[in-house]
């Protein structure tokens, strides 16, 4: 039962990944990349603060199971710096190939898993993220040139980042820390990481200039990442994460098929086949049982 919620939940994750793509071409914001990141952090944070007080009764001291080096360090990597360099690597190379090398974000969070978790990666599971990865390729590769660009390494780094920053996550999680107080972490301190940054740079002024409809575009997006963050560490919390980070890659398929739905826009036979292949390697990938299950 646990498996099947956990799995559950990383879909629904990949499936939230996948509508917020479609709706950020609706909800174009003119804003700095770090401030629009560290407002929504910031409100997520608060969210998540308030469900894990309400989950421990409002008893601070139950609040956190696990040193609180291990959650800072969860929000300092995976919800500030990752960020920067992302953003940073994004001047420097194009949207396409900055999309796809994020998703390689399963290979580096498979072979941390493997190293530090000790999780059994099988070659079943190697075959199926393969076959995900060609797929996810072959969707974006109109959109993707084969020049090296310096911005490639930035958004790699980046991806290494939000890799270790998931490892953590779950390290946490098997000490019996809950995935809200993660959570909680993961954006909170992000966002105070993102803001100090914004202070150093004297962008802060930047948060006073922000018009209604931008707020209200910052709030439709802050909705939706929340809904991500959300099922994501709770699907972490039962299932091994490398095998929920394989099946995130089923959101391209999704922005694919509501591009073409909602937008119009034209699917190439490449794209069909790769989303095949994507279809063909989750379901692969959820019939494997994760080795650890946090009870």
């Amino acid at each position: 039962m646990k498996e099947a919620i956990g799995t559950t939940f990383a879909i629904l994750t990949a499936l939230v990944s996948g509508i917020a793509i479609v709706a950020n071409k609706f909800f174009i914001i003119n804003l700095d990349p770090t401030l629009f990141t560290a407002i929504r952090a910031l409100l997520i944070g608060l969210g998540f603060l308030l469900i894990s007080l309400f989950k421990s009764n409002f008893k601070i001291r139950d609040f956190n199971k696990v040193s609180w080096k291990y959650l800072l360090t969860i929000g300092a990597v995976g919800g500030g710096m990752a960020f920067l360099l992302f953003f940073s690597g994004l001047k420097f190379t194009t949207a396409g190939r900055a999309a796809f090398l994020h998703k390689t974000l399963p290979l580096y969070i498979a072979f941390f898993a493997f190293l530090f978790l000790r999780e059994k990666i099988t070659k079943k599971q190697i075959l199926a993220m393969s076959v995900m990865l060609f797929g996810t390729f072959l969707i974006l590769s109109s959109q993707i040139s084969f020049d090296v660009m310096i911005g490639d390494f930035l958004v790699i780094g980046a991806t290494m980042l939000w890799a270790v920053e998931n490892i953590i996550a779950k390290h946490a999680m098997t000490k019996k820390e809950t995935n809200w107080v993660v959570t909680f972490s993961r954006m909170f301190f992000g966002s105070v990481f993102l803001f100090g940054v914004l202070l150093l740079m004297g962008k802060v002024n930047l948060l006073f200039l922000i018009t209604g409809e931008q707020m209200l575009y910052i709030l439709a997006s802050t909705a939706i990442l929340f809904c991500y963050v959300g099922c994501w560490y709770y699907s972490i919390r039962w299932i091994n994460v490398s095998k929920a980070s394989a099946l995130l890659l089923i959101a391209p398929v999704v922005t694919l098929i509501l591009g073409c739905v909602l937008l119009g826009e034209t699917v190439q036979y490449l794209q069909i086949i790769g989303s095949i292949l994507i279809l063909f390697g989750a379901y692969v990938m959820v019939k494997i049982r994760s080795e650890f299950i946090i009870e």
